[in-house]
């Protein structure tokens, strides 16, 4: 039996019953892990061409928390996390030379550590987030990606105080085209928070956020954030390379990429390891506005969504969902249409 599986543009969420006065009520608050809560639920992705100190500062003075990325020397790490020393996670993969380095980090005041590998439902990645835990257990551990209830069960089992989810939908990421496996966003998310409901440890939707609604519809649908790679990068306060446009100089662009597209593998390693293909693209895209804009887009647009809910907070969003599935002529009819 093939199950069915949907995107964010297989569904739609039906308006409840509102008393909610103002759309400047809802409460934005919620948990990015098991005992850490953030005053909105909105991440900037840990990737090298996204989250910088720019971006960092823009994210804690909102409420949220950076989590840098870890595709740089020990010495930038250090001085990451001794600039915002209590306010910070990092980030690490599997490798076992690394490790050592990330326990230093740790002591050294960051938050946590978020665990960051392609395909984080596996034995190795078990064992390092029971050694976190076992070293360090003041210290949070945010463990993916994975894209299926057990998946999200084993690494709370583990140990994980949070667990990432999304295989394939980010803006950058090419894994489903070239290996067949991934599954649809908004499924993952709903069915992993299925089981988060009763574990009661926060997850995290990381790809395929386009706009506020499909910010709404993850929230909505179990996550406790969402994390957002291409839509921060192509900001002002990002880290991403930027440049006048070649049509337009008045105009900036700047450069996205997936950590395992040809492009950053071959700035990083030197060349794509032997017996692989490269799993995500670069490109470059306008910058249309700050970082501090897009945030405000987008949480306004939650905060509406969650008039429409009748929801003063996340939970009640979540409690209250209700869900429908749509065709592609739904999307059609939703969207603006002068020539009509």
């Amino acid at each position: 039996m093939i199950k069915k599986s949907y995107t964010f543009d297989d569904v739609a969420l039906v308006p409840q019953f509102n008393n909610i006065l103002s759309r400047t009520e809802p409460n934005l608050e919620t948990w990015l892990t098991r005992d850490r809560k953030i005053a909105m639920p909105l991440l900037a992705s840990n990737m090298d061409t996204v989250i910088g100190e720019s971006l960092a500062e823009v994210l804690l003075t909102n409420g949220s928390i950076p989590i840098f990325h870890r595709f740089t020397d020990f010495k930038k790490q250090a001085e990451w996390v001794e600039r915002f020393k209590d306010k910070t996670f990092i980030s690490c993969g599997l490798q076992s030379s690394k490790l050592e380095e990330v326990h230093q980090l740790l002591e050294m005041g960051a938050l946590g550590v978020c665990i960051d590998v392609a395909h984080g439902h596996s034995n190795r990645m078990f064992k390092v987030i029971e050694e976190f835990k076992k070293r360090h257990p003041d210290k949070d551990v945010i463990a993916g990606n994975v894209c299926t209830a057990m998946a999200y069960h084993d690494l709370v089992n583990a140990g994980a105080d949070a667990v990432k989810v999304g295989v394939g939908p980010g803006a950058a990421c090419t894994t489903r085209m070239v290996t067949g496996f991934g599954v649809p966003q908004f499924s993952a998310i709903y069915e992993c928070a299925r089981i988060a409901e009763k574990l009661r440890i926060p997850l995290i939707a990381d790809g395929g956020i386009r706009t506020s609604r499909d910010v709404v519809l993850a929230l909505a649908a179990g996550a406790s954030s969402v994390m957002l790679g291409k839509l921060f990068a192509l900001t002002l306060d990002s880290a991403a390379i930027k440049r006048p446009m070649a049509a337009d100089s008045s105009r900036l662009e700047a450069k996205y990429r997936g950590q395992a597209s040809e492009d950053f593998q071959t700035d990083y390693y030197g060349a794509l390891k032997e017996k692989t293909v490269a799993e995500g693209v670069d490109f470059w895209g306008p910058v249309e506005k700050s970082a501090q804009q897009l945030i405000d887009l987008l949480l306004g647009g939650l905060r509406s969504g969650m008039t429409y809910g009748g929801s003063n907070s996340i939970k009640e969003l979540q409690r209250k969902a209700e869900f429908v599935e749509v065709s592609a002529l739904y999307m059609n009819e939703s969207m603006p249409r002068k020539e009509d």
